[in-house]
C-alpha cells in the first residue's frame, strides 16, 4: 500500500515537471532555441564520435572499416599494463602535471591578489593586458619565441650567461634541464589567462567585508587572508577539480612542438605517444586503449577531487 502512494507521487512529481517545463518553453522558446548549435555540436563531436571506443576492444584495419575488424578483447590493454615505454609515458605524464599543479596553480591566484591591490586604473589595465595576451598564441609561435630565445647558436639567454662567464647550456637537448622549460613557457603563457579568472571572482566579494575589518583595524595582509581568500575557496576549488582531471593531459600541443629525440625518456607523455604509436605506426587499436585509459583516470580523478573538496571544504562542481 506503501510502496503504491509513494508510485503515485513520483508520477505526479514527473507529470508536474512536465507541465511546467513545457510552460518554460513556451515562455522562453528563443533561449531554448539557443542551445540548440550548441546541443548539435555536442552530439557530433563530443558523443557521436564515442562509438570509436569500440575500436580499443579490436584488431582494427582501416581498409576492412570498424564493424567489420576482429575482436581482440582486452589484448591492447595487456600490452598497455605490461609495455616499459607506457610505463615511461605515464610517469613522465605525472611528473610534469604535478610539476605543474605545483608551481603555476598558485602563481594566478597570488598575481590576481597583487593586481587587484593596484589602484592606478591605467597602469593596472596595461599590466593585465601585457600578461595575459601570451594566452592568444599558438603554441607553434610560442614554441618558436623560446627556442629563439634559448638556442645554443645565438639564442639571447645563452648569449648572456656567455658574457658572464658561463657555458651555452641546451636547453632543448638536455634532458636535466627540458621540464623546466616547460614549465616555464607554459606559465608564460597561460598564468595571465587564469588570473583574470580570479580576478573576476574577486569582484563578487562584498566590499563591506573589507570596510569592516579597516574599522577593526586589519592591514592588507589579514584582510587578504580572512576576506579575500576564503572568498576565493570556491573558484579555486572548482579549478583544482577540473586541472585534476586533466592531470593525464601533460600539455600535448605545447610538448609535440617543442620536444625532440633527446629528450623522449623526460617529456614523452600519453598525448604524444598516442600521436606517434596511432599515426607514426598506424597501431590505432592500441593508441584507442591507452586514450579509453587516459580518459577513465580523468573522469575518475574528477570524482573524487569534487568529493573529497565537498567533504572537507563544502564546496564542489556538484
Amino acid at each position: 500500500m506503501h510502496l503504491g502512494k509513494r508510485t503515485e507521487t513520483i508520477q505526479a512529481a514527473r507529470r508536474s515537471y512536465s507541465r511546467q517545463l513545457l510552460v518554460d518553453i513556451r515562455k522562453d522558446w528563443d533561449l531554448y532555441a539557443a542551445l540548440i548549435p550548441g546541443i548539435v555540436f555536442l552530439l557530433l563531436f563530443k558523443y557521436t564520435p564515442m562509438y570509436g571506443i569500440v575500436i580499443a576492444f579490436k584488431d582494427f584495419n582501416i581498409f576492412t572499416g570498424i564493424a567489420d575488424s576482429e575482436w581482440a578483447g582486452l589484448k591492447h590493454f595487456a600490452r598497455l599494463f605490461t609495455s616499459a615505454d607506457f610505463m615511461e609515458v605515464f610517469r613522465n605524464t605525472l611528473i610534469i602535471s604535478l610539476y605543474k599543479i605545483i608551481f603555476l596553480f598558485p602563481l594566478p591566484i597570488m598575481m590576481a591578489i597583487m593586481m587587484n591591490e593596484l589602484r592606478h586604473l591605467a597602469f593596472k589595465r596595461t599590466v593585465q593586458t601585457i600578461v595575459y595576451l601570451p594566452h592568444f598564441l599558438s603554441w607553434v609561435i610560442v614554441g618558436g619565441l623560446f627556442l629563439d630565445l634559448l638556442s645554443v647558436n645565438g639564442g639571447l639567454v645563452n648569449k648572456l650567461i656567455v658574457s658572464l662567464g658561463g657555458e651555452p647550456i641546451r636547453f632543448f637537448l638536455d634532458s636535466d634541464i627540458f621540464r623546466s622549460v616547460l614549465i616555464t613557457s607554459a606559465g608564460w603563457k597561460e598564468i595571465g589567462w587564469n588570473m583574470i579568472i580570479y580576478l573576476a571572482a574577486m569582484m563578487g566579494i562584498d566590499q563591506q567585508l573589507y570596510e569592516a575589518a579597516k574599522m577593526d583595524g586589519a592591514g592588507k595582509w589579514k584582510q587578504t587572508i580572512h576576506i579575500t581568500i576564503p572568498g576565493l575557496v570556491p573558484i579555486i576549488t572548482l579549478m583544482f577539480i577540473l586541472r585534476l582531471g586533466a592531470i593525464l593531459e601533460a600539455g600535448t600541443e605545447q610538448i609535440l612542438v617543442m620536444y625532440n629525440p633527446s629528450v623522449y625518456n623526460v617529456a614523452d607523455v600519453i598525448g604524444t605517444y598516442v600521436y606517434r604509436v596511432g599515426l607514426g605506426e598506424q597501431n590505432y587499436s592500441f593508441s584507442t586503449a591507452v586514450g579509453l585509459f587516459e580518459s577513465i583516470i580523468a573522469f575518475v580523478l574528477i570524482i573524487g577531487g569534487n568529493w573529497l573538496t565537498r567533504k572537507y571544504t563544502q564546496s564542489g562542481i556538484w
